[in-house]
């Protein structure tokens, strides 16, 4: 029976890597190609991990993988055949570099669970449980974070300006992957990547941290600079006051007005993408 995945009230175990500094983690950015979409049935043919630690690579693996015979190709959404893994290892050769680049690693992907699903499979295969019960997923974080018609991977390239190479191979997704993850990186301004790993869409789950933030800010009476993004609109930046944060609410909701018109505001504190203080030089533009 698989292991459930991590919900906020069972988080990723405390110290290294989750609660290490951003910049000091070691994250492990995944994307795999399979025959299919049947982590039971369907095989993994394509694998790129790229260990980073801030913006120093620490180690990598791309490889074709040899699903063995009589497998059946149920997607060629890749462009791969099996005529184009001859000479490929199997998932037996690579598994030890694959346990080795991700020890001690946060793991990265877009629509996680997918990759993660079928790494366990293939470990599972060769009678070696491993198990990814934690991880980051970009699809997740750009959803809370960026405001787009689709939030799937080449259309966020597109919107972002990130040259696409080829779609659906391992190594260019991985790439596109690394620099989205970048962008979001500015956007939230994590301290951890658990702080990363609290953003739930559609939870009404607040990061904790953007709590301490607000509770920290609210009666000061010294301004902060808020990103904010509203439901089905782009994220907003603004200079403001907190008056009071409301933690008794489902979702918390912190109370207080925008400068310089001291425009009175109501914000759901799940919805808080980043508070700065003391605040950058900026124009505000109010919710």
């Amino acid at each position: 029976m698989r292991e459930p995945r991590g919900t906020v009230n069972r988080e990723p175990p405390a110290g290294p890597p989750w609660d290490q500094p951003i910049d000091e983690a070691p994250l492990v950015f995944v994307d795999l190609e399979m025959t299919g979409l049947e982590p039971e049935v369907d095989r993994v043919i394509e694998v790129c991990l790229v260990r980073r630690r801030g913006r120093e690579t620490e180690g990598a693996l791309e490889t074709l993988v040899d699903p063995g015979p009589g497998v059946v190709f149920q997607t060629d959404v890749h462009g791969l055949a099996p005529a184009s893994l001859v000479g490929a290892p199997p998932f037996a050769a690579i598994a030890d570099r694959v346990i080795e680049l991700t020890s001690g690693a946060v793991l990265v992907a877009h629509a996680a669970h997918w990759d993660v699903a079928f790494l366990e499979a293939e470990f599972a295969r060769l009678g070696r449980p491993v198990l990814f019960p934690f991880y980051l997923d970009t699809l997740t974080l750009a959803r809370r974070a960026l405001w787009a018609k689709s939030h799937s991977l080449g259309a966020l390239a597109d919107n972002l300006g990130i040259a696409r190479g080829v779609a659906h191979r391992a190594g260019d997704d991985v790439r596109v992957l690394s620099i989205l993850f970048d962008k979001l990186l500015v956007d939230l301004a994590p301290r951890s990547p658990r702080d990363l790993w609290h953003v739930r869409v559609a939870e009404r789950h607040p990061r904790p941290e953007i709590i301490e933030r607000s509770l920290a800010a609210a009666g000061t009476g010294e301004p902060v600079w808020v990103t904010y993004r509203p439901s089905h609109k782009p994220p907003r930046s603004f200079l403001a006051i907190f008056a009071q944060v409301r933690t008794d609410l489902d979702p918390p909701r912190v109370l207080g007005y925008s400068l310089p018109g001291r425009g009175r505001f109501d914000l759901r504190i799940d919805r808080i993408l980043a508070i700065a203080h003391p605040p950058p030089k900026a124009e505000s533009t109010p919710p």
